[in-house]
């Protein structure tokens, strides 16, 4: 029995979904997402008040949420809230809470955990992936899958910043993924999960080699932010115009971004390892991504 996803599609809803499992070989996938639109402005509004309720379960461990079960919204929101770096010199979990909920809405891998989750105080510093999801592909085959968020101004640069990550998370050298590995086995313990669903969940995430139940590889989740430049001129067009022309701009600066992934993927040497990459544009990224960060956290 896998976890319970807590983000459903009311999140995807606030989304075009303009590029849709593009196929960038070998199983890989890229998505790209819209902010929706309305009266030639992003939808920041409304996807703030989403977050709202889905930072409480970015942030808090399962095993922290059943310590709520009899309290009041308001002290869950008050718990996730606090684990935040203080908005002025928060430069990624913004993008680290995006990618979560893509991966569970979308992709449909529940969470099993995220790096902000086993902070004990707001300033932590917390090595290794952005999060942890758990993706069924069939009663035999599961994937890992692993976070990374990259928010850049500039597409490729945050393109070559997310696998220069990824390459190094497993370097074997530096035991990363060991050490990842460790902390999903310590993490599980905790959990507020039924002793069936503990030894289930074990068998996967650590299988033996001497049972043939289940197989178990590494994948990862990518979250790609970056900006859309957008002049006077056609901050002016209609809004059906307008419309019209950034979502078409945006996929086709997504499409031009496409042989840099292939790329990366070959100079990495990341054959064998599957990538969900996640786009989303965004207008003034460096301000936008401090004022939502403010806004859901004071």
């Amino acid at each position: 029995m896998l976890p319970k996803k807590e983000i459903g599609q009311d999140f995807l809803n606030l989304f075009y979904h303009d590029i849709i499992d593009l196929d960038l070989e070998n199983q890989n996938k890229l998505n790209l997402f819209i902010l929706k639109i309305a009266n030639n402005r992003f939808a920041y509004d409304e996807l703030i008040n989403e977050l709202y309720d889905n930072i409480i379960t970015f942030s808090l461990s399962r095993h922290e949420l059943d310590s709520f079960k009899n309290s009041q919204g308001g002290k869950k929101f008050i718990a996730a809230r606090d684990k935040f770096r203080d908005y002025t010199s928060n430069e990624g979990e913004f993008g680290e809470v995006l990618l979560y909920c893509f991966l569970e809405s979308h992709l449909d891998a529940p969470k099993i955990l995220t790096k902000l989750e086993i902070k004990t105080s707001n300033n932590d510093y917390v090595k290794g992936a952005d999060g942890v999801h758990l993706l069924r592909l069939n009663d035999a085959d599961f994937q890992l899958v692993f976070g990374e968020s990259k928010l850049d101004s500039d597409l490729k640069s945050g393109i070559y910043d997310a696998f220069r990550s990824i390459a190094e998370f497993l370097d074997d050298k530096k035991n990363k993924v060991r050490f990842e590995s460790n902390l999903i086995n310590s993490q599980l313990v905790k959990e507020s999960v039924e002793s069936s669903t503990y030894e289930f969940l074990k068998k996967i995430i650590i299988p033996s080699a001497n049972e043939d139940e289940y197989n178990i590889d590494k994948s990862f989740g990518i979250f790609l932010g970056f900006d859309i430049e957008i002049d006077d001129k056609i901050k002016n067009l209609s809004n059906a115009e307008f419309r019209r022309y950034l979502r078409d701009t945006t996929k086709k600066s997504v499409i031009s971004s496409v042989e840099s992934i292939k790329k990366q993927i070959d100079k990495k040497k990341l054959w064998g390892y599957t990538f969900y990459l996640y786009v989303v544009p965004f207008t003034e990224l460096k301000e936008i991504r401090k004022n939502i960060i403010e806004k859901l956290t004071t």
